[in-house]
């Protein structure tokens, strides 16, 4: 019996059905790929694209007070950061990648400073385009981005110690 239901899970895991709309990671290409190495592939490319969020978002973070030198000068301008989906050509798995990151063309707050240095003709100095809460709140969906994926990625590795437990009985 046990025998039998190893055969069916290595059936399943190996088999190379596409289905339209199924729930199922099933590689794009037609060799006969590793589900579980696909599955692998898809969740590391979410903690490596959430990881390079987080650095877009301490940038923007780090800059929230930085002015320029001189009323003409710009300051630093909030970054955006933008994924895409790609093939990895290995394993046929659709996987996200950082497709851009680019400035955010949102006004600059003006704040009332009439005796800073970067301050117009009418007091006002400009100050990155940066809201702290909308930062926080990318952070907390970034955080909880690269948790779901490393619990994927636990979720893989236990079903690949099961299956290699199993074969070996």
């Amino acid at each position: 019996m046990l025998k039998s239901f190893l055969t069916i899970i290595l059936c399943v895991l190996s088999s190379a059905i596409t289905y339209a709309d199924g729930p199922y990671i099933v590689p794009h290409n037609k060799k006969n790929t590793d589900t579980l190495k696909a599955a692998s592939k898809i969740a590391m490319s979410g903690i490596q694209a959430q990881s390079e969020r987080m650095k877009v978002i301490s940038q923007n973070i780090a800059n929230i007070d930085v002015t320029g030198s001189t009323p003409e000068s710009d300051t630093y301008r909030r970054k955006i950061i933008f994924f895409e989906n790609k093939i990895d050509p290995q394993t046929g798995a659709e996987v996200v990648v950082v497709k851009k990151i680019q400035n955010d063309q949102s006004d600059f707050i003006l704040k009332y400073q009439p005796n800073h240095p970067a301050a117009d003709k009418n007091g006002y100095v400009k100050y990155p385009n940066v809201n702290i809460n909308v930062e926080l709140g990318d952070g907390n969906e970034a955080k909880r981005g690269v948790s779901i994926n490393a619990n994927s990625m636990d979720m893989i590795k236990s079903m690949q110690f099961t299956i290699l437990n199993m074969m070996k009985n």
